[in-house]
């Protein structure tokens, strides 16, 4: 993968006829990528990738992602389907850590995961369960943070050993870690301590997948 500063001179070359032949700084970049200018400096000087901003960015340019973090270009894909993966990315959905948000629904983004990337999220058979959405809300916090990418499993739906996940209840779909407790209710827990727990009955919560991992900013 490139390091973030290789990243940044890409991401200049391609905004350029914006600026008229304009000199382009790194704080047009953060700009363009809704970065707070002393964060992004942070980023690059520790060389940590946006992941979350750099996936807009590319779905609103029409880019790869691949050829932005590896210099793959699509075609070198087409023939070589063992090196990446397609995971539905659910961008206008947010799955809240506060108050309840939307649901799934049939407008999604498919993003080429490069096989280096999908080591990261699950075992290459399970690929094809695996969606993603964003997070909204402070309540998961220190765990999860506003505007963080979640992978999610359909497949794994068992909470009986506990774990967080996408859950939908009668207020919405929300990310939280899940308990099912021995008499048979769920205890629905934020990660933030100033929010109180949930005790919910079974027909009453949904799960919608195990969260299996995450993209998120550096503050």
């Amino acid at each position: 993968m490139k390091n973030f500063s290789a990243i940044v001179e890409d991401i200049k070359n391609i905004i350029s006829s914006d600026f008229q032949s304009k000199k382009i700084f790194d704080k047009d970049v953060a700009n363009v990528l809704n970065i707070p200018p002393m964060n992004f400096a942070t980023m690059k000087k520790r060389n940590k990738i946006p992941f979350t901003e750099l996936l807009d960015f590319c779905a609103s340019k029409s880019i790869s992602i691949n050829w932005l973090l590896y210099g793959q270009s699509p075609e070198s894909l087409i023939d070589v389907t063992n090196k990446f993966y397609l995971i539905k990315y659910f961008d206008d959905v947010n799955a809240s850590a506060g108050g309840g948000a939307g649901v799934l629904d049939e407008d999604f983004i498919s993003l080429r995961i490069p096989s280096e990337m999908a080591q990261l999220i699950g075992e290459h058979y399970d690929m094809k369960y695996i969606e993603a959405i964003n997070v909204s809300g402070d309540s998961m916090e220190p765990t999860f943070s506003y505007n963080d990418i979640v992978f999610i499993n359909r497949a794994q739906l068992s909470i009986n050993r506990g774990g967080i996940f996408i859950l939908k209840t009668e207020a919405g779909l929300f990310i939280k870690r899940v308990k099912k407790r021995t008499d048979g209710k769920i205890e629905i827990i934020s990660d933030n301590q100033i929010y109180s727990k949930e005790i919910l009955e079974p027909n009453e919560v949904e799960i919608i997948g195990r969260v299996v991992c995450r993209f998120g900013n550096v503050d």
